[in-house]
This record gives C-alpha cells, sequence and structure tokens, in this order.
C-alpha cells in the first residue's frame, strides 16, 4: 500500500468516526469539521490528503507553517491552514494574516501581538479549564476580560474558544472539560461584544474527538489517527 493510499484510508475512518457521532449527538451531518493535524509530516502528505478530499489542516509551529505555505503555494487550490499550537510573541511574525484561523490566544500579550501586525485576523482563545499547569489557555475566570480586548481590536476578531483536554486512558474523562468549554461559550455569546462571536468549539482529537462532539465541538484536530505515529 502506498503512503497515499495508507493516508486517505486514514481519513476515511475518521470521517466515518465523524459521521457516526454527529449521528449519535443528533447533529446535522458535516457540523463538525475536520482539521487534519499535519505537524512533523512532509508537504507530500498533505497533498496527498487534499487529493483525498480534505482541505483543512492544521500546524502547530510558526516556521513549518511557513515552509509548507510556500511549498504548497504553486498548488492549484492551496490549503485553508489553521494555526493550532502555542505560539511565542516574536513568532507571531510567521502566522499572521496567514491562516484561516488561529486557535491559541490565551494571553492579552499574544493579543496585542497580533494586533500590532495590522493585519486581519480571525481567533479562537484557548482556555485551560481543567487548570492544569503544563499546559497553556486563559483561566475560565479571566476569559471575559481577554474577550473585551478583542471587542476593542482593529484588527481581529474572536470566533469562539479552543481546549486541550487532560489526557486520560478513559476518553469519557474528557467529557466536563468539552462540556465546561461549551458552557463558557454560551454564557460569553449572551454578552453581545464587538468583533466577538463565539460560534467555534475547537476541542477534540485522535482519542477523543467522538466524546467532543457529543458536547458540541464544531472543529476537531486529528494527527495520528490519519498520518500514523509521528517519526520525527
Amino acid at each position: 500500500m502506498t503512503r497515499a493510499q495508507e493516508i486517505a484510508d486514514g481519513l476515511a475512518r475518521v470521517r466515518e468516526r465523524i459521521a457516526r457521532a454527529e449521528q449519535a449527538a443528533g447533529r446535522p451531518a458535516g457540523s463538525a469539521r475536520l482539521i487534519a493535524v499535519t505537524k512533523k509530516m512532509p508537504p507530500e502528505d498533505v497533498r496527498a490528503a487534499m487529493a483525498a478530499g480534505q482541505h483543512l489542516f492544521g500546524e502547530n509551529y510558526g516556521q513549518e507553517l511557513r515552509d509548507k505555505r510556500a511549498a504548497l503555494a504553486g498548488d492549484p487550490a492551496p490549503p485553508e491552514w489553521h494555526f493550532i499550537g502555542p505560539l511565542q510573541s516574536n513568532k507571531v511574525k510567521y502566522v499572521a494574516g496567514q491562516v484561516a484561523l488561529v486557535h491559541t490566544i490565551d494571553s492579552p500579550g499574544l493579543l496585542e501581538a497580533f494586533e500590532a501586525r495590522g493585519l486581519p485576523q480571525a481567533c479562537l482563545v484557548q482556555v485551560n479549564v481543567a487548570g492544569e499547569a503544563q499546559k497553556r489557555g486563559v483561566a475560565p475566570a479571566d476569559l471575559p476580560a481577554l474577550l473585551d480586548r478583542f471587542a476593542a481590536a482593529a484588527h481581529l476578531r474572536c470566533a469562539g474558544l479552543m481546549l486541550i483536554a487532560p489526557f486520560a486512558d478513559d476518553t469519557a474523562a474528557a467529557r466536563p472539560h468539552f462540556a465546561a468549554l461549551r458552557a463558557l461559550r454560551d454564557r460569553e455569546a449572551a454578552r453581545g461584544r464587538p468583533n466577538v462571536e463565539l460560534r467555534e468549539l475547537s476541542m477534540g482529537m485522535s482519542g477523543d474527538f467522538e466524546v467532543a462532539i457529543a458536547e458540541g465541538a464544531t472543529l476537531v484536530r486529528v494527527g495520528t489517527a490519519i498520518f500514523g505515529a509521528r517519526t520525527r
């Protein structure tokens, strides 16, 4: 089996899982969109996924995003890129204005670094619902103030919230965290700020995205289940 066929088969399995999860949750088909995570994967793997019908792709590193965008720029229908990794302010130049959605705004400083680039950019706020010290994300109590900063921004808009659930062998353990993010989204969406329209919930990865879909995920970020384990 070729590498392209492996990727196509992985995509087919993931799409089937998404469709089953949507149906089980009573949600419309296509209401949870798949982001294929290509961290550390070569441009050829992106092309293979595109040939299998995938359009949304997620990258975790600014310079890797820059290089893959350049490698694929000449393709007839380039991917829709999402930035899904942690980001330092000095790497914002590789991302601002280059992606459809930045998933990982987690502080006023990072927000201001994007705003200073002067480029229109849709964003999500990463929320550390579980309060894990080793993970980034704004604390739930600090979310309203960060959304207020978006309301005052000239170039940025906030389209929703994102989280990375704590790792657990039992995928059902992630459900309370996904439900908590949905509740935060619903609460803050009711406040009606300029530049803030909280439609998206980016949550769920290879091991737990069905649970995330059951709790309202609109974007799921899946890498290993499509491309296999990373070797570099």
